[in-house]
């Protein structure tokens, strides 16, 4: 077992939490997969709304979790993705246009666009999680998801851009450092949850993921292959 190809992931929901480890199997460029190597539970103390309320607590939630983990794995983890929700998340578009440098559209001038509709002012207390491009447009030709290789002059990109409350997201890091891991990357919970069960032909015919918690309910709507709308409902299966 290669220590580099393990993976830890952590939801830690209002009532319970989870860990995961597993092990990336297969070929990580064209057909990757995993082995679950362990699943830890503990029920949470310390969350309140999808948010952390107590540090110390949270902490020890995480710990629990892991703990269990680890000894059904048989290995230790250092970091983790951690899932982050809640209704201090926001969604919006922003747009990216730029002049194509050479003959024909590369991977820099991609990179060039991409970075153009992320520069998008993001207010002092919050974060850009997510940057996801949409589509890309190439001398009004729409429709575009890779224009690696095309001619054009022109290129541009609509970018759908998720930020999440600094103060929630400094919290988060807080507890699960503080149950002695490191947070590899926040993740928003819909997004991983549609990456999970969605194919791709339920996202370009349009298809709605609802995530029902125990305080509120997450909402992801695809079309067209690309995220439309996230939307956190304040009610769950407790109410």
């Amino acid at each position: 077992m290669k220590h580099e190809r393990i993976v830890a992931g952590l939801d830690i929901g209002s009532s319970r939490t989870t860990a995961i480890i597993a092990e990336v199997v297969g070929d990580l460029r064209k057909r990757p997969g995993i082995r679950v190597l362990g699943v830890g539970q503990a029920p949470t103390v310390g969350m309140k709304r999808g948010t952390v309320a107590n540090i110390e607590e949270t902490a020890g939630t995480v710990a629990r979790a892991l703990a269990e983990a680890q000894e059904m794995a048989g290995a230790p983890v250092e970091q983790a993705f951690v899932g982050i929700a809640g209704e201090h998340v926001q969604a919006m578009t922003s747009k990216g246009i730029v002049a194509v440098a050479g003959d024909e559209i590369s991977r820099p001038d991609v990179e060039r666009v991409n970075g153009v509709a992320r520069a998008h002012a993001i207010p002092q207390d919050r974060e850009l999680l997510h940057a996801i491009p949409q589509e890309y447009v190439v001398d009004r030709q729409t429709g575009i998801q890779d224009p690696v290789g095309m001619t054009g002059m022109r290129l541009e990109t609509e970018m759908y851009l998720v930020t999440i409350g600094a103060q929630p997201a400094t919290n988060l890091r807080k507890s699960v450092e503080r149950a002695g891991l490191r947070t590899r990357e926040l993740v928003l919970e819909p997004l991983a949850s549609a990456l999970a069960v969605l194919t791709e032909d339920e996202r370009e015919i349009g298809v709605a993921l609802v995530e029902l918690g125990a305080t509120e309910t997450d909402v992801a709507v695809f079309h067209d292959g690309k995220i439309r709308h996230l939307q956190t409902i304040p009610f769950g299966g407790a109410h």
